[in-house]
Order: structure tokens, then C-alpha cells, then sequence
């Protein structure tokens, strides 16, 4: 399984916590080399002050945990 299905994975595991806010977040690619993971926030997430946290705190550590080459998550 490549890292972006496991990263796609991981992101369906903690999107309904995500969603029952209105929002959602979105896989949008990979980088190989600097090991990023770029997503999107959408829904209630755009605009709001916590979303900073949500992407660090909720989907970076979900993701890390479940794909351990990944060392960020970034929003695009």
C-alpha cells in the first residue's frame, strides 16, 4: 500500500470527529522528499481560529502515528 492510500487511510479514520464540526479535510498530495503531507481543510474549518490546531494537534498526529515516514502535514 502506498503512502498516500495509508495517509488516506488514516484521514477516513478521523473524519467524522471533523465532520460533526462541519468541517472536513481533503488529501491533496506527497512529498516524497521533504516527506509532507499536504491536505485541505473545507467546510466550517475555513476561517476558523482553531483550524491551525485541528491540522497539528488532530490530523498531523493521526496521520504520523499511522505513517511513520511522514514528518509534516501542511495545509495547501
Amino acid at each position: 500500500m502506498s503512502v498516500a492510500d495509508r495517509v488516506k487511510a488514516a484521514l477516513d479514520e478521523i473524519r467524522e470527529a471533523i465532520q460533526m464540526d462541519g468541517g472536513d479535510v481533503e488529501f491533496v498530495s506527497y512529498d516524497e522528499d521533504s516527506r509532507t503531507v499536504y491536505v485541505s481543510l473545507t467546510g466550517s474549518c475555513v476561517g476558523c481560529p482553531a483550524s491551525v490546531m485541528t491540522l497539528k494537534m488532530g490530523v498531523e498526529r493521526a496521520v504520523k502515528a499511522q505513517v511513520p515516514e511522514v514528518e509534516s502535514v501542511e495545509m495547501c
